[in-house]
């Protein structure tokens, strides 16, 4: 027995030693951290990053993966695998690289197309870590005030205002500040919003089990024994906020981040997990939403790799075995054929299934199934407004109004067919 653990002892210190003076040292440390340089305010020199044209010439040799599509999710991993030393080719249709990142100008005004806020960017946030470290640490933010959001309710005589306030307690308290007849339903929502927050993870290895194990679990009852994350996975918000309290318009601040889907349709875990998002506080890259894809940008070329605007992924390439080995991109009359080993697509399940994947690929009853579950997203009107003013001049304040025709969300939804609340962000930030 003691020789046992003696040779176990001996084997750990000699895999220690060997990693600790051969091993490579690891991309994701503090050290690749760099502090911020100054902004790169020339245009020119800027769109040499995010729109660079697709040409046969300029395809990397030796790839390791092919993303399709820009997003952020697509340019995340692709920034994540060239820090782990592959080299990366990410392809985008659209003539600049960004998704919901990019920004266009339009007599002489800069606008953004996505992004408003995004949270948990406080010091070791978990956001902040992963945004440091796909852009070697080049993002710099713009907190928002603590008066981040306004709800509106009805109009004319009708109408009520609601302030969301970020703030560890703050919010919380305002909240029960608001509606003193609902201190309770305040204060349950928030610790469901602790318990979700804190331990969404374990929905996270009900993916990484046999498919059978994790059936077993959930239907038993097991899983709820160790949390109730598991029971609220599967709660739509409109029933737990009935559970929690009959006033219609804290309903509402439940639930207004849902962005097209009413509370009947949406999970009640992730409405509070967007509003617990914001908690540490909302805010803004400085510079504008174009400063996140074009520091991505930059580290998967450093590594070796690069960002293609229009170019436009034709198909997936797909083996006998029904491995993906490449894509083909159009180049006017062309299809230009690109090979990697690792093939990941960013343009949406219905684009990947039903547009690029071969028809032998797409008529699977497994990948059937998983389509028929799902519905596309609703679509959005957006609306552009340029102002040559000053802040003051305007008497603006950087926050997002919500409007609300009723407080009825789940009858709102149904008549009108459309999108039941329009979402005005006025934003005013500094370079």
């Amino acid at each position: 027995m003691w020789l046992l653990i003696l040779l176990v002892c001996v084997l750990v210190w000699a895999g220690g030693t060997y990693w600790y003076l051969f091993s490579k040292p690891s991309p994701f440390t503090v050290e690749s951290v760099r502090p911020p340089g100054p902004l790169e305010l020339d245009q020119r020199k800027r769109d040499k990053v995010l729109k660079q044209g697709f040409t046969k010439e300029k395809i990397p040799k030796n790839l390791d993966a092919v993303v399709i599509g820009s997003g952020i999710g697509g340019m995340a991993a692709a920034a994540t695998m060239a820090k782990a030393g592959k080299r990366v080719l990410v392809l985008e249709q659209h003539d600049v690289a960004g998704g919901c990142c990019h920004t266009f100008t339009e007599k002489g005004f800069e606008f953004d197309v996505g992004l408003h806020y995004f949270g948990q960017l406080h010091e070791n946030g978990l956001l902040k870590v992963a945004m440091d470290q796909i852009t070697e640490g080049q993002l710099e933010y713009v907190e928002l005030p603590q008066h981040f959001d306004s709800i509106v309710i009805g109009d004319s005589e009708k109408r009520r205002d609601y302030a969301i306030l970020s703030g560890k307690t703050e919010m919380e308290q305002n909240l029960k500040k608001i509606f003193p007849d609902d201190v309770k339903a305040v204060e349950e929502f928030f610790k469901i919003m602790k318990v979700t927050a804190r331990k969404i993870h374990y929905l996270a290895i009900l993916k990484l089990i046999p498919q059978w194990l994790a059936l077993f679990l959930l239907k038993s009852g097991i899983a709820d024994l160790f949390s109730s994350v598991f029971s609220l996975s599967g709660m739509n918000a409109t029933e737990m906020n009935n559970k929690l309290t009959s006033n219609k318009d804290l309903h509402v601040i439940f639930s207004y981040f849902f962005y097209g889907v009413p509370p009947k349709d949406s999970s009640f875990m992730i409405n509070a997990l967007m509003l617990h998002h914001f908690k540490r506080g909302a805010y803004y890259p400085k510079g504008g939403a174009s400063e996140i894809p074009f520091h991505i940008t930059k580290v998967i070329q450093k590594y070796g790799g690069s960002v293609l605007v229009r170019a436009p992924v034709s198909q997936i390439l797909v083996d006998k075995k029904g491995a993906a080995y490449g894509v083909t991109v159009k180049k006017g009359d062309e299809h230009v054929e690109i090979r990697a080993p690792v093939i990941i697509s960013n343009c949406g399940i219905f684009n990947t299934f039903q547009k690029l994947l071969p028809p032998e690929i797409q008529v699977k009853p497994g990948i059937q199934s998983r389509l028929d579950m799902m519905r596309p997203g609703k679509a959005s009107f957006l609306l552009f407004s340029g102002f040559d003013a000053t802040q003051e001049e305007l008497d603006i304040v950087p926050n997002s109004i919500w409007l609300f025709k009723s407080n009825d969300m789940d009858a709102m939804s149904v008549s009108q067919k459309i999108h039941y609340h329009t979402n005005i962000t006025i934003q005013y930030f500094w370079i």
